[in-house]
């Protein structure tokens, strides 16, 4: 008798010369129950017809033999007492049957309890004994562990059988036909051998720490080069063997079972030969027949080979990231630098009339300007660039910045604002809020070349931060994303618009920023069903303030104040020189931070110190300007870097800093802003005025 449970396919052995076995398809189980009484059949059915499995029953020993030689089977649940042949009798031609030797074999008794019987039934080749009146939940458990192990020793093969398939295609195609085909069948023997080896053990241990084994398989020691008998034997030795940076993982996973009922965890561990492997673990809890658990059932493998290549892969794609990330950047900055050089050898070697003079200069500066916003995208994308942020709030900001954006989609796209609830605020920097913003929206509008509908939405949503967050939506209905697209759509310079539309870095940029600002951006999006952005920005309490707009430029003016510039590299340096130079300041000069500090030392008519951020020696701009203001509390300080890394203390706070590359008149003003500050003894972290 058959019972179809949920029944599904069982699964294939593909030939190299096949299409290619199907990973997602589900893998079936199907389950022997043999036994001479209807009821006792029966109640095995309805305690494990809700596994999902496909159960058989056979009514004696005779017809068991028939339906293991038709049919594969996970597990075998035999009755040792029947009429005619017996359990004992059963298993021992089963056993005799290769196909069948490693099948599990599980007595189910009514009679014999006693040791002696029990012994036997181990003897004649079971892996376990159940006793009748069968406990559903024992019987349950028991069978999903061999269960388990099934479909995972055919997970193994249809994994086996894919590469196989991979290989064999691959093959076709190669040049040297003959060297691969004797490569493959080196390869197909190895594989062969590797699951005839079956590398899973299956274990039972104590629910108490440190969780000693119980009962461990033989093939351990395939594994770690140990026998059974060492783990069940020695208490503590298989957790002595745990790399040490895992075992409070290892113990936390397990201990959690309690809790959950089953664990999974991956550990290192110290095997035989000196050699450390990973290993997958899970197991599940097993109740006793007074529904206490006693033990844990589980099995482990050795997932040292797949760690492997799941570590190549990653390399594999951070190489490829870093390739794109350099030819983009190679790209354009080749593209500023022969409009720079190009326009320096006109006006070296050409004598011109002043406009047109002014004409190439004013393409230096353009395109130097356009490498200095570059740079500044790259670094948001690595999370890296410097913020200023203020408490601001959302709505508000969007209100205003909306014009805007209307002019940059055009009059095609309409910009929808669905605003939330008032008090939506969060600490971020408003100007690279705005960017991001203008960039979602430019990207739509692209994205919708016959015009649409653009949405702006806000709410408030939970998340790990005290207050939530507070997220902003962009919305819409445009020619959507493909999977492809989605995967790689905040990658720098990677771009789906035509040649000259798009540099690849308006995205990167929103992601960088988002989560340099400790957010979340998630991304909605299907081919034809239009897109959707979510920026989830960490709220806050504080008082919003109003963004800060650049103030129109003012007359650039210089001082007579003496200023000790820092700065290692020489071109930079003589350049900054003639600057504030010719602002009327005197200015003395240093490479590093020792000369920095012996200048300090000498000279009490040091009003400004001026430094580069990082700088070779050993000791940073940061560290240089603390010491200086500890001999010099009135001293006033001003920073500049291209980049800070991850130093969260340069954060202009402390000290303010001056972004490069900077324009002259720009430097000017802030040198004023710092030199006209009254004289005082800032607090430590205290806001600079010219910040």
């Amino acid at each position: 008798m058959t019972v179809p449970v949920q029944a599904r396919p069982a699964p294939r052995v593909w030939r190299a010369d096949a299409a290619p076995p199907d990973l997602d398809a589900p893998l079936a189980a199907r389950i022997l129950i043999v036994d001479d009484d209807e009821r006792n059949a029966f109640a095995a059915v309805e305690a494990l017809k809700e596994l999902g499995h496909e159960l058989v029953v056979a009514r004696s020993g005779e017809e068991a033999l028939k339906r293991v030689l038709a049919e594969e089977f996970a597990l075998i649940l035999l009755d040792l007492h029947m009429p005619g042949m017996d359990g004992y009798e059963t298993a021992a031609l089963l056993r005799s049957r290769k196909r069948n030797q490693h099948t599990p074999i599980v007595f189910l008794t009514a009679i014999f309890r006693d040791e002696a019987h029990i012994f036997q039934a181990y003897s004649a080749g079971a892996v376990d004994v159940v006793f009748k009146p069968i406990d559903p939940f024992i019987l349950k458990a028991k069978v999903q562990v061999f269960v388990d192990l099934y479909l995972k020793t055919k997970e193994v093969e249809r994994q086996s059988a894919y590469q196989q398939w991979l290989l064999d295609e691959h093959a076709r195609v190669k040049a040297d036909k003959d060297r691969t085909e004797r490569a493959l069948r080196r390869t197909e023997a190895t594989q062969q051998a590797i699951l005839r080896s079956l590398p899973i053990v299956f274990h039972s241990r104590s629910i108490e720490p440190p969780f000693a084994p119980l009962f461990v398989s033989d093939s351990v020691h395939a594994i770690t080069g140990f026998p059974a008998e060492r783990f069940t034997t020695e208490p503590e030795f298989a957790t002595s063997r745990i790399h040490p940076d895992d075992v409070a993982h290892v113990a936390e996973r397990i201990s959690g079972a309690a809790r959950t009922g089953h664990y999974a965890v991956e550990f290192r561990w110290l095997c035989a030969d000196g050699q450390y492997r990973v290993l997958q673990d899970q197991g599940v809890m097993a109740p006793s027949t007074d529904g206490e658990a006693r033990e844990i059932f589980g099995v482990f493998l050795d997932a040292t080979d797949r760690r492997s290549l799941e570590e190549q892969l990653a390399q594999a794609r951070k190489m490829e990231a870093v390739g794109q990330l350099t030819g983009g950047v190679a790209h354009d900055f080749n593209n500023l630098l022969t409009v720079v050089l190009g326009n320096i050898d006109m006006l070296a070697t050409r004598k011109e009339e002043e406009e047109r003079r002014m004409r190439r200069i004013e393409a230096v500066r353009q395109a130097a300007e356009r490498g200095r916003d570059l740079t500044g995208q790259l670094l948001a994308f690595s999370r890296r660039q410097h913020l200023t942020p203020i408490t601001l709030d959302v709505n508000r900001l969007i209100r205003d910045f909306a014009p805007l954006m209307r002019q940059a989609v055009g009059e095609a796209v309409t910009i929808d604002l669905e605003l939330g609830e008032d008090g939506l605020n969060t600490h971020v920097d408003a100007t690279q809020l705005e960017t991001a913003l203008l960039n979602l929206a430019v990207n739509a509008r692209d994205a919708m070349p016959e015009g649409g509908r653009l949405l702006i939405a806000t709410r408030r949503e939970s998340g790990p931060h005290k207050l939530g967050y507070v997220a902003i939506e962009v919305r819409d209905d445009g020619v959507g994303m493909t999977e492809d697209v989605r995967a790689r759509v905040f990658e720098p310079f990677f771009t789906t618009k035509d040649v000259g539309k798009g540099s690849g870095l308006g995205l990167s940029q929103v992601y960088g920023f988002v989560s340099q600002s400790d957010g979340q951006v998630r991304l909605e999006s299907a081919p034809g069903e239009g897109t959707a952005f979510h920026l989830l920005l960490p709220a806050s309490e504080g008082r919003a303030e109003a963004p800060r707009r650049d103030a129109p430029a003012a007359k650039v003016i210089g001082g007579t104040e003496k200023i000790l510039l820092v700065e290692d590299d020489a071109t930079v340096l003589a350049l900054t020189l003639d600057v504030l130079t010719g602002l009327g300041y005197r200015v003395t000069t240093a490479t590093n931070a020792s000369e920095a500090l012996q200048v300090l030392h000498a000279d009490p008519e040091i009003d400004l110190l001026f430094t580069d951020v990082v700088m070779p020696g050993g000791v940073s701009g940061l560290s240089l300007a603390r010491t200086a203001r500890e001999l010099r509390p009135s001293l006033r300080v001003l920073l500049t870097s291209g980049f800070v890394g991850e130093d969260r203390a340069i954060d202009g706070r402390e000290f303010p800093l001056l972004d490069k590359p900077y324009e002259a008149a720009v430097l000017a003003t802030t040198l004023r802003k710092l030199l006209d500050r009254p004289e005082r003894r800032p607090r430590k972290r205290a806001t600079a005025a010219a910040e």
